[in-house]
């Protein structure tokens, strides 16, 4: 019996760990990615400093039913990226190194979630 309540003790201090207000630290750099216009053409946005450990969605393209995905991200910050199809970081993902080469037109976005390398 004593097992198991030191078992669900740390369950709940890992998921209350999980639910606490991610950190307002900001990556240093810019993340950038172009998005097909209202007008048919292809559009350039640049992002300063997004927040680290949270969740971005594309505002140009947060609708699936009424817009393409963004395409061709470029991490150029101090973090990792993990670039996902759908909105609120779900779907499939892919990752991008810190300040790398911008990435094919062919891989495509609807949100971003920078975090910082493991520490040794």
């Amino acid at each position: 019996m004593r097992r198991r309540s030191t078992v669900a003790a740390s369950l709940a201090a890992f998921a209350l760990a999980l639910a606490l207000p991610a950190s307002a630290d900001a990556a240093t750099g810019d993340f950038s990615y172009q998005f097909v216009g209202l007008n048919g053409r292809p559009q350039s946005v640049t992002l300063h400093e997004l927040p680290s450990r949270q969740c971005v969605t594309l505002p140009e393209v947060a609708d699936p039913s009424s817009s393409e995905p963004a395409f061709a991200p470029h991490n150029d910050t101090d973090e990792w990226a993990l670039v996902f199809t759908g909105p609120d970081c779900e779907g499939d993902s892919w990752t991008l190194r810190p300040h790398g080469r911008p990435a094919t037109d062919d891989l495509e976005l609807r949100s971003v979630f920078l975090t910082a390398p493991l520490q040794d």
